[in-house]
């Protein structure tokens, strides 16, 4: 069976992604996040194609978005987004760090072995179009292609041990790829003990935001365990901070060259040309590419860390 990665529009083989930023928020609906953080609202899907348009004229092909179940996913809105762009994007299903859900959440009722079943009927069925806001699940003909969840600084709680472990469970049933939230990049080591040690194969495993903790020693252990790093904090650093997020790539890449990937995980519509904010999410493609071609990347460097890894880690494990 030829590997594939399944997007919004349907399952392509996997040289077909192209340039695929690894963690981003095409489309965020109103919701009980955006109701705390209003800035995370970003529902346009004009703004959003416009965003997409110029991503393309860019040179990108695709996106992994993170927003995963009843925390303003909208499945219908990013295959909208895709069929007006020619981006291909790749929906999650999984869940997000707990503050984003209001106190007494089904995910806090449900066991792992029943959040699987939700995890895995978005993969194999259709992402329900409330968004498991309920009361009704509708689902669409659109299939989940990514697994997301999330940890809190420095350890995982017991709930969040619990919602790794239904993704385990849906990842070894189905094959989807995982992608995690690490808060300031912290707690990779142990996501990565609870998810192999329930079967995850860390070759489709993603652990975002680490160059939030741009400690090199901590990076190495977790790429000897095999599984990927998504970098997205390039335009984050303040003034007087550098740019470890280009150290970091430059220093790994030599003795990682196959599980380094990059993203912008933006949020907000401030940081989106096409509602007024800044850098736009061309930034990678142009800004930053030169900058890392400028500390002496070369173009096959670069290719793997926007075409070759995504490909690989976003493809679903053979069955």
């Amino acid at each position: 069976m030829s590997l594939f990665v399944r997007t919004v529009a349907g399952d392509i083989d996997v040289a077909q992604l192209g340039v695929c930023y690894a963690h981003e928020h095409v489309i965020i609906d109103p919701s009980f996040t955006t109701h705390l953080f209003p800035e995370f609202c970003i529902d346009s899907v004009d703004a959003a194609c416009t965003e997409l348009l110029a991503f393309h004229a860019c040179g990108g092909r695709a996106m992994i978005d993170c927003m995963p179940c009843d925390s303003g996913r909208n499945a219908l809105k990013l295959a909208e987004v895709s069929r007006r762009t020619g981006v291909h994007i790749v929906a999650p299903t999984g869940l997000h760090l707990q503050k984003y859900y209001t106190p007494g959440h089904w995910s806090t009722r449900l066991s792992a072995e029943e959040l699987a079943r939700l995890f895995i009927d978005d993969i194999e069925i259709g992402i329900d179009r409330n968004d498991y806001a309920g009361p009704e699940v509708d689902r669409t003909t659109i299939r989940a292609g990514v697994i997301k969840i999330a940890a809190g600084l420095g350890h995982l709680s017991d709930y969040e041990k619990k919602i790794f472990r239904a993704a385990a469970q849906a990842h070894v049933k189905t094959g989807c790829p995982v992608i995690t939230h690490t808060d300031e990049g912290t707690a990779g080591i142990e996501q990565l003990d609870v998810l192999i040690s329930n079967g995850v194969d860390p070759r489709h495993i993603t652990l975002s935001h680490t160059d939030r903790k741009p400690d090199l020693e901590y990076h190495r252990a977790l790429l000897r365990r095999g599984a990927g790093l998504e970098y997205d904090s390039a335009f984050r650093w303040k003034e007087g901070q550098g740019n470890p997020t280009l150290d970091l790539v430059c220093q790994l890449l030599p003795e990682f060259p196959s599980q380094i990937m990059l993203g912008m995980d933006a949020a907000r519509g401030t940081y989106w040309s096409s509602y007024g904010g800044k850098p736009g999410l061309t930034f990678l493609l142009t800004t930053f590419k030169q900058s890392l071609l400028s500390r002496g990347l070369t173009d096959t460097q670069w290719e793997k860390i926007v075409v070759e890894n995504p490909a690989r880690y976003f493809s679903f494990a053979a069955h």
